[in-house]
């Protein structure tokens, strides 16, 4: 196949106001998103609770209408897709959610909730129970769990079942969304090395999005940085975790939990951010991180960058306008009055 199997371009889901609140702006939960992920690779959507991530997983899978943009998946185009592209979608893309206790069924044994998406998508009555067995397996979970209620697995269970009924209907596309932060630290650790030998397996591709920066880096072959709703730096995740461009990636790299001092050492300088993520229905004028940027001038609160080329990737920062050294410049300014603190 020639061309990504994901691609993403300017998409965009705003959220109406309602109610007694119907007067107010739209909440741009995603507002101009482009990314493209190619066969048997894995792209990180990382960033903090609220930046849109998990939002851009539902609105490619079509749980949220597409507001404006264009997804496509090997090569058609699926926007807001028609009820035959929604059949088709079932079996080629699936989503594994961040709760694994609230996406099973407490009344069915995990034996009928892996036989759900397999009846759904016309798979031949003849091989659903061999194929049931098979994905369950490919897990790590024996047939005695085919029996067995949600209660009685643990949260790492219950995870794996849920991954296992993703493969049952042979997905070429997995949108993993925060499937390890419900679980314990050595319970992520079985679950990541676990997707990565399906992926290897299968030839799976992967939308990884998560808020855990520590499972990132050698997991992802690309990392797309995202806050309030835009993608603020993209690029290959090694080089990305190197040497990190924007203030907002440098201030969430040097955050990462650290075990040794050659760790420490390989972090990024940064000042950090202050103040808590605007809201959604009111967001800063310019750019969007002005407000909590160390870094920040009267420039930064007037002009919405554009993300800029710069070498091996793309960076939303105007400092970067005029060419790779954009942040050492951009550490010689002046900030703005009150730049740092949300005023």
């Amino acid at each position: 196949m020639s061309g990504p199997v994901l691609e993403v371009q300017d998409l965009k889901k705003h959220f109406p106001a309602e109610g007694l609140f119907s007067s107010d702006p739209p909440a741009k939960a995603v507002d101009g998103v482009s990314f493209s992920i190619d066969e048997g690779e894995t792209l990180a959507l990382i960033g903090e609770s609220g930046s849109g991530k998990s939002t851009v997983a539902k609105t490619i899978i079509d749980i949220h209408e597409t507001t404006a943009g264009l997804i496509r998946f090997n090569g058609q185009d699926i926007t807001n897709p028609i009820r035959q592209q929604l059949a088709e979608m079932r079996s080629e893309i699936q989503l594994v959610f961040q709760d694994p206790t609230s996406c099973l069924n407490p009344r069915r044994t995990i034996r009928k909730s892996l036989l759900v998406p397999l009846k759904a998508t016309g798979v031949p009555r003849s091989e659903r129970e061999e194929r049931v067995r098979q994905m369950l397996e490919r897990v790590g979970l024996n047939d005695e769990y085919l029996y067995k209620y949600p209660h009685e697995l643990s949260g790492g269970q219950k995870q794996r079942v849920n991954i296992a009924r993703a493969l049952a209907v042979e997905p070429s596309l997995l949108l993993l969304d925060e499937p390890t932060s419900a679980l314990d630290v050595s319970v992520q650790a079985k679950i990541i090395s676990l997707l990565e030998d399906i992926q290897a397996e299968f030839d799976l591709t992967y939308l990884f999005i998560t808020h855990d920066l520590s499972l990132v880096r050698n997991f992802a072959d690309e990392t797309a940085v995202m806050y309030l709703g835009e993608i603020q730096e993209q690029g290959p995740t090694d080089r990305l975790f190197e040497n990190p461009r924007h203030p907002y990636t440098r201030s969430l790299l040097s955050s990462i939990p650290v075990t040794s001092r050659q760790e420490e050492a390989l972090k990024p300088d940064s000042e950090g951010l202050d103040g808590e993520v605007p809201g959604a229905r009111n967001l800063p004028s310019g750019c969007r991180l002005h407000p909590r940027c160390p870094h920040a001038t009267e420039d930064c609160a007037m002009r919405h960058p554009e993300q800029y080329d710069v070498h091996d990737r793309d960076v939303r920062c105007i400092a970067y306008e005029d060419g790779a050294d954009g942040f050492d410049r951009l550490r010689e300014q002046a900030p703005i009055a009150g730049g740092s603190d949300g005023s």
